[in-house]
C-alpha cells in the first residue's frame, strides 16, 4: 500500500506509513524539520567545521543519508551547497523507493517561491540506482537501493551522516549498536553524524561506536535532536 499524504503545519507535505504508524516527517513541519535537523545542525555545522581545513584535492564533502524517502533532505542539501559554492557527493541508502506518482505529488519544489525547483527535485528521483549521477555541477548523487543492515561503508568515507531512518520503535533493527558501529567506521576524524532521536538506545549505541554525542535544542514539536561526532 503506498504512503498518504498529509499536510503539515508549515504547508510543507509529508507522507503517513500505516503499517509502520509512522510519518516520513513531523507533523509540525516537514520542511522545517529537516532544515533544523539536517542542514542547520548537520550540513551548515560541517562546512564550518571541516570545510576550511581541507585540502584543495578534497574539497568536496561526501556525505550520506539513511533513509532517501522523500528527498526532501538531498533537495535542501542540493539548494545550500550550491548557494555557498560547496561541492558535495551524496550517497543513500533506500530499500523502498517511493512509486513516482507518490513523489510527484509532494510541493516541496514548490516552496521557495520565487525559485522552482521542480525539474531538481524530478531529477533527485529519476536518478538511476546504484551509479552516480551529476545532478548539478556542485551535486553529485549516488543513491543505493538496499537495506541498511547489508551495507557496509568504506572506512572514513564521509564527512557527514544524515540518520533519518524510521524510529526505533517502528524499526528496531536499524538502530543497533552494529549499524552505529559500521556508520562510525564510515565517518572521517571529525565527522558528524545527525539525527532526529535522543532515545537512550540510540545515544549509548553511538557512543559505543567511539562518538562523543550532544543533545541539541529540537524544531517545533520536539525538544531535541542529536549530534555525535567522531573525535
Amino acid at each position: 500500500m503506498d504512503p498518504e499524504k498529509f499536510r503539515t503545519s508549515d504547508g510543507s507535505d509529508t507522507l503517513f506509513r500505516r503499517d509502520l504508524n509512522q510519518h516520513y516527517h513531523s507533523t509540525h513541519g516537514a520542511l522545517q524539520e529537516s532544515r533544523h535537523i539536517f542542514i542547520d545542525a548537520g550540513f551548515i555545522y560541517a562546512i564550518d567545521r571541516l570545510h576550511p581545513h581541507l585540502p584543495q584535492q578534497m574539497e568536496i564533502l561526501h556525505i550520506l543519508e539513511i533513509g532517501f524517502g522523500t528527498g526532501l533532505n538531498a533537495l535542501l542539501t542540493l539548494i545550500e551547497a550550491e548557494k555557498r559554492g560547496i561541492k558535495v557527493h551524496y550517497t543513500t541508502i533506500e530499500a523502498f523507493p517511493l512509486d513516482k506518482n507518490c513523489w510527484q505529488s509532494l510541493n516541496y519544489p514548490l516552496l521557495f517561491s520565487p525559485d522552482d525547483f521542480t525539474n531538481t527535485f524530478n531529477n533527485l528521483h529519476l536518478a538511476g540506482w546504484d551509479k552516480p549521477s551529476m545532478i548539478s555541477p556542485d551535486f553529485t548523487l549516488h543513491k543505493i537501493q538496499c537495506e541498511l543492515e547489508s551495507y557496509l561503508p568504506s572506512i572514513s568515507m564521509f564527512n557527514l551522516i544524515y540518520f533519518d531512518a524510521f524510529g526505533p520503535d517502528a524499526q528496531p533493527e536499524l538502530w543497533t549498536d552494529g549499524i552505529f558501529q559500521n556508520l562510525g567506521n564510515g565517518l572521517t576524524r571529525g565527522g558528524i553524524l545527525v539525527t532526529y532521536s535522543v532515545k537512550g538506545i540510540v545515544v549509548r549505541a553511538l557512543r559505543a561506536a567511539g562518538l562523543q554525542t550532544e543533545k541539541l535544542a529540537g524544531p517545533p514539536g520536539k525538544r531535541h535532536i542529536l549530534r555525535a561526532v567522531k573525535p
